[in-house]
Parts: C-alpha cells; structure tokens; sequence
C-alpha cells in the first residue's frame, strides 16, 4: 500500500508538473535559443571553424563563447536569435499525444496534429520526401552542414510522432509521410559496408559512416516501417545497420560515438540513443544479439554514467573540458531509457526514481519551464526546445501514460481475479 500511495503521489507531481510546463510554453512560444546559438552567428561559425584549423588560435577566438557558456549562460541572445527545431516540435507532438492517450482530452490531440503541421511545414524542402535537419549552418571538424540539411539523427523523431498520433488517429495523410520518411532514410541515407553482415550510414545524405547513434537510429526506423508499411527490404537495410551498432560494442559494453579513431567519447545521451533503438528494434524483433548488448550496455551504462549519488554525468569518456555539472537532456534521455527497460532490468527503475526525484525537485522553474544545465557556478536557465525542454516534456509525458497503463492493468487483473473467485465459490456451492 505504501508504495502505491508513493507511487500516485509522484504521478501527481509529475502531472502538476506538465500541466504547467504547457501553459508555460503556450506563452513563451516554440522558438527558443540553443546551446549552439553561441556558434550559430557568423561569427561564432568562424571562430569554431579556426578552432577545427588551428587548435591553438582557434582556442583563442572561441574563448569568448566558453566563458558565457560557463559563466552568462543568457548572453546567448547576443550571438543569435530564437529558432524553432523539428526535432523539439516531434517530441512535443508526442509528449501531446501521450497526454490525449491518458486522458482523452481532444485539445492534446489538436495540439499533437498542431505540430505534425508544422513539421510538414518545416521539411527540408530541396528533397523529394519528407525529411528533417538544423535551422541553422553547423559548423564541424569536416566543414558546415547547411540548414535544411536532412539528419538522420533528426528525421526519426519526426517518423515517431508521425506514427504515434496516426496510431490514435489515422490518416492517410500522416502514413503518406510515414511511407516518405522511409524511403529517405532507405534510399537518401547511404550505406557503408563495414564487414559482410553490416553497414553504417551517413549522417546526412552527402556525409560519410561511422557514427554508431546515426546508424542505430536508422536501423530502428526502417525496422519500424518495414512492419507498418510491411517492406520486408527495409528490414534487411536495418539489418545491417543494427549488425553495425552490435559489431562495434566495446567488450566493456560501452558504444564509441564513431569509429572514425578521432571521436572515442563515450556520453550520457548517446549512450542512451544507441539503447534506446536497441530496445525499440528488440520488442519489435526479439533480435537475441540486440537483447544480449542491451544486457552489456546496461551494466556498463549504470556502473559508468553515473556520480556516487546516482544521478547522470556527462561523459564516461569526455573528449575535452566541459563547463558543466550534469544537463537537462542527460536526465531526459535517462527517464525515457529507464521507462523502456527498467521491467527486464530491475536496478533502471531505482534510476528512474532517483533521476525523477532530481528533476522534480530541482530542475522545475517557478514558470513551469526546466533548468537547462547545473554549472559549476550556478545554472544555465536559458530554455532550449531542442536541448532538454522539449525531451524532458515528452519524457514525463511518457512516465504518466506508462504509469497509466500499469495501473489499468493491475485493475484488470484484479478484476479477473475477483471473478475467478467468485465463480469457483458458485461452482462450490
């Protein structure tokens, strides 16, 4: 009784707690500043650029940046201005429909449709099918992607949400989209063959392979739609793509961002994509080597990405110096993995209410918003849809419909158990 009683008293904070998230972001607007706004400006795009040339000078021109990243978290709005990102706008139409399924209230699932408007508004438009990317040029080690560059780290959120709010209400018009978004990513994306079984992918459709969450969450999308537009093809592209994923496992269970010999870090929440699609493609497949590096990925996951007091750290394997404590996003992606997993390994759901209890506790803004990062000094409480708002709303969105459906479950059966009983006393009599 005394867990039940804990566990409603939290489903009711986190509901008090979304409720108000929304009505925040019903009056702050969907277009935000983002942890890269300090980069998205000219000038921050040619100071990282130098940087990428000549560590040394290029140290120099983005010191500016850091410094603010670290120490005035808000100077943000002096490099750049609000953008509005896809991949904020797919998890809130999922974090929407999530809440129609719990309490069937039509203006969640008008909200959720809002933002499947949107996105087929915000499309990388150059591209025959429906595909998403960056608002903004993002500067890397190899040169910029442009905005409105496709990202198949991006695009299979938009698919998701597709296909959730379609599973609650269909529309030819939502698996037309669907049907597009697939056949991006099969034949926009292109394949690597790394060994004879496997392929990675590129990042974008002009990039090379190598990225281990880029090729995960490609193998989780075309497994998907190889069952919901039942293409047995698409199954055999995501085949090699999640043979690539299981290949390059570390014996310790960890996951390398790349393989490239450049990129070794190992972090919180590319750990998490990596799982995440793992988990989705096994309860679609019963894959037994997915199921198997899920078990190596957990175990090393909770004894390597996580301080003394069970709470996320960044990286387990840091690539340079970060100005930051723990973020938003890490916590985010915790709770959802935790909420995919935590029946087949136990110790996530002690994760999951310690990462909740945080979140609650201290990561809520008086105005219904989240606090972005836990600096060294302080906090960042710039809100940023694409780096933590929009994640954590989804996440506790899929916390209370996940809670919702365990709790009509055991009334279920305690239903059922009830007329067994009542029907052998009958029989007895």
């Amino acid at each position: 009784m005394r867990t039940a009683a804990k566990t409603q008293r939290l489903t009711d904070t986190v509901s008090d707690v979304v409720t108000n998230f929304t009505k925040w972001l019903d009056v702050y607007g969907e277009k935000s500043w983002d942890y890269q706004s300090f980069f998205a400006s000219p000038v921050g795009r040619r100071a990282k650029a130098l940087y990428y040339r000549s560590r040394l000078i290029g140290t120099a021109a983005v010191a500016p940046m850091i410094f603010c990243e670290a120490f005035l978290p808000s100077a943000r709005r002096l490099f750049h201005y609000r953008m509005r990102f896809p991949i904020a706008d797919a998890h809130y139409a999922m974090g929407f429909a999530f809440l129609y399924q719990i309490t069937s209230n039509p203006a969640y699932l008008d909200r959720a449709i809002y933002f499947l408007k949107i996105l087929k508004e915000t499309r990388c438009s150059q591209f025959k099918e429906y595909c998403w990317g960056y608002p903004f040029d993002w500067v890397w080690r190899r040169g910029v992607i442009k905005q409105q560059t496709p990202l198949i780290t991006t695009t299979p959120y938009v698919y998701e949400a597709f296909l959730q709010v379609n599973e609650v209400q269909p529309r030819d018009e939502f698996r037309h989209v669907l049907a597009s978004i697939a056949r991006h990513a099969s034949n926009d994306i292109k394949a690597f063959q790394t060994s004879t079984t496997a392929s990675s992918c590129s990042y974008t459709p002009f990039g090379e392979g190598g990225v281990l969450n880029a090729a995960a969450y490609r193998a989780f999308l075309l497994t998907s739609a190889s069952r919901v537009l039942s293409k047995d093809e698409y199954w055999r592209l995501a085949e090699r793509n999640l043979n690539f994923v299981l290949e390059n496992q570390n014996p310790d269970g960890s996951w390398p961002y790349a393989v490239d010999g450049v990129r070794d870090f190992v972090d919180h929440f590319h750990t998490c994509f990596v799982m995440k699609a793992l988990a989705k493609i096994h309860a679609l497949t019963g894959h037994k080597a997915c199921g198997d590096a899920l078990a190596k990925g957990v175990k090393y996951y909770l004894n390597n990405l996580f301080n003394a007091d069970g709470l996320p750290k960044p990286f387990s394997k840091a690539p340079r110096l970060t100005v930051y404590k723990r973020e938003l996003y890490d916590c985010a992606e915790c709770i959802n993995l935790c909420l995919l997993l935590r029946y087949r390994f136990p110790k996530l759901q002690t994760t999951l209410e310690t990462v909740m209890r945080e979140v609650l506790q201290n990561w809520v803004k008086a105005d219904g918003s989240f606090r972005s990062r836990r600096l060294y000094f302080g906090w960042d409480n710039v809100p940023m849809h694409r780096w933590g708002q929009s994640q954590m709303f989804r996440s506790l969105a899929y916390y209370l419909h996940e809670t919702s459906k365990h709790t009509s479950q055991k009334s279920e059966a305690r239903a059922q158990t009830k007329e067994i009983t009542r029907l052998h006393s009958t029989i007895s009599e």
